[in-house]
Parts: C-alpha cells; structure tokens; sequence
C-alpha cells in the first residue's frame, strides 16, 4: 500500500489507481438526469448483459440499488424474508421500514446462507394478522457469513421456493463477482433466478462510488423514478460511471489476488494463535480476547481492522493490499501481547 498505515477494514477503502483516474477524466458526459450521458448508458448496458438482464440504473450506492428493488418491487404492509445477517435488514439504517413501509422477518441461516426450506416455512396461511412475504432477497456473497459463496443449487432452491409462493426474489450482490471469481460461475447463471440483482462497483472492483440495479425494464421504469424521489438523480454522472466500466474491464478477474492473499493471512493468524476462519473470497474474520483492545493496539502500529463483535475482527483484503500488506499485518498480530491471544 501506498499509504502509511495498512487499512483492511473493508474493501470499500479502495482509492481509484491511476488508469482508472485517466478513464475518468476522458469520459464522455451528458446529463444522465434528463437521459442523455453516454458514458452512463454504456455502463448500464454492460452491466445488464453481465448481469443476464433486460437493463439497469446506475445509484449512488449499494445501499440505494437494493433499497429501489425493495421500493419497485413490494407495497407499504409487506413482508421481506432473508437471512438475519444480510445488509439490507443490519447496514441500511432501517430504510424497509423507513422509506417503504415494510416489516423485514430475518431468519437465521448457516454463514449467511438461508436454508429454502427455513424460507418457505415463512409463508404463513392467508390470514389477515400476518404481513404477506411478497420477497425473498439473498447476498452473495454474504458479508456476515465471512464472505460466503452461496452454492448455486442454494440460489436456485430459494428462486423456486419463491416461485412457488408466487413472489419476487431479488440478489443483493454488492460482491457478486467475487461470487463470481471463487465459483468459476458467470454473473448472469448466478443471478437467473432472480428478479432484480444489485452490485457494487465501490468494493472490491475499486470505483470510488456507485452500484447497479437490473432486472425487467419496465421495473428499471419505477426504479428511476424512486431513485429521482431518493435524490439519487446525478447530473454528469459519466465521471463515476466511467470509473466503474473500468473496474467491471480490468478489475473483475484480479480478485482472485485477494482472494489468495485472504488465505495466506487467515493460515498466517491461525499460526500465531488467532483462530481463524478459512475464508472462501477476501473476508478473513479471526478470534481476539477483546476484540476492542485488539482494535486499538493493531491501529497503534498502523494497521487498521473492525472489531465485528467483542472477540472477533475483521480484515478484509482488496486491490490496495499487496502481498508486503498482508507481511506486516500478520507481524503486527504476532507482535500483540499473549493477553490477546483468546483463552
């Protein structure tokens, strides 16, 4: 890293290399709010083919991008079923209920995958008491579980079993092409059963801003329109949209760097006494006695981590860390007193 310190918290941290700054500069801009920025539309097109979609919507943020699927997709008084550790219902300031009148009924899965058969047994009989389950929403890969790769027949059970209820289901894939890279499976075979899928282009892919959201065109329609309503209408949107054609150009197969540079630092913690989970994509979460202390004493020596619960850190690798980074941090950990080895 070019910087002073090592900063692993997310992969969300990522500064826009020098060919990437370049392609922004030289973007072709239009107005994007009155339909008319080039650049925008391109992204939106190769985001849709990727995708396997009719279309997309280029947000300011992942965030957003689900929150329009949600909006489009569902009416105030419904229900939405997903995993209790997924973004939309922990990391999105409450927006289901906020902004669309919506009751989120999370149920615990196994790393952040849940079950299809857990998911059907949330459709309860028609009954005027009960909020009706009108979507079903995955992520992959999922932040809670540790960066978990859903296995694709797992996608494919939870798209039948809203199939068969006659709902929606929508694909938060804000690190889908890690998904993508660790699985060997493309984008569009991940996402097929599902209505709408979300992807962020500021994580791992390294664009300093933005996400998609594609599914049907005539939905993308509302999306637009609820992204007007958000204040989610840019102008000369081009600038960022040309950072994220870059990324979805150069920077999808490189991921696979992170993802062995996440092992290489998960065998290395586990080494020094850190017990460790073996991460599939680039999310190595690692046991501490206090996961606070250990925060703070790690920060110290410059290397930056999130404590995600009172004896667990997370590191996260990305296109910023090379393999000196990941040297210096298992230095920094081995460096740590005994005390902050867990029992």
């Amino acid at each position: 890293m070019t910087a002073a310190f090592i900063d692993l918290r997310s992969d969300t941290v990522t500064r826009p290399t020098p060919a990437m700054r370049r392609a922004m500069a030289e973007a072709e801009v239009g107005d994007d709010v009155l339909g008319d920025d080039p650049t925008v539309q391109r992204l939106e097109a190769v985001a849709a083919e990727r995708l396997g979609k009719e279309a997309a919507l280029f947000t300011p943020s992942g965030t957003m991008a689900n929150q329009l699927a949600l909006g489009a997709l569902c009416r105030a008084g419904d229900a939405v079923v997903m995993e209790a550790g997924a973004h939309p219902f922990n990391y999105e300031a409450g927006a289901p209920a906020l902004l669309w009148g919506l009751t989120v009924r999370p149920i615990p899965g196994l790393r952040g995958i849940l079950p299809a058969e857990a998911a059907a047994a949330a459709f309860q009989r028609e009954d005027d008491h009960f909020a009706p389950v009108t979507l079903l929403c995955a992520e992959d890969t999922a932040n809670r579980g540790g960066g978990t790769v859903w296995p694709l027949e797992r996608l494919d059970a939870l798209c039948a079993v809203a199939h068969q209820h006659g709902v929606f289901a929508h694909l938060d894939g804000a690190r889908l092409m890690n998904a993508v890279v660790a699985s060997g499976l493309p984008a569009d075979r991940r996402a097929a059963g599902f209505v709408t899928v979300s992807l962020c282009l500021s994580k791992g892919l390294g664009a300093p801003v933005g996400s998609l959201l594609a599914g049907p065109r005539d939905l993308l329609k509302r999306a637009r329109r609820l992204r007007k309503a958000l204040g989610g209408g840019m102008r000369q949107s081009g600038i960022l949209a040309a950072a994220g054609l870059y990324a979805l150009e150069h920077h999808v197969d490189r991921l696979s760097e992170d993802h062995a540079r996440a092992l290489i630092l998960a065998e290395g913690l586990s080494a020094a006494g850190f017990p460790t989970r073996r991460p599939e994509t680039n999310m190595v979460y690692t046991s501490v006695a206090d996961a606070e202390d250990a925060q703070a004493r790690l920060s110290a020596v410059g290397l930056r981590c999130l404590a995600v619960s009172p004896t667990e850190l997370r590191l996260v690798t990305h296109l910023d860390v090379d393999d000196a980074a990941i040297k210096a941090a298992l230095a920094a950990f081995s460096a740590l007193p005994d005390g902050a080895r867990p029992g």
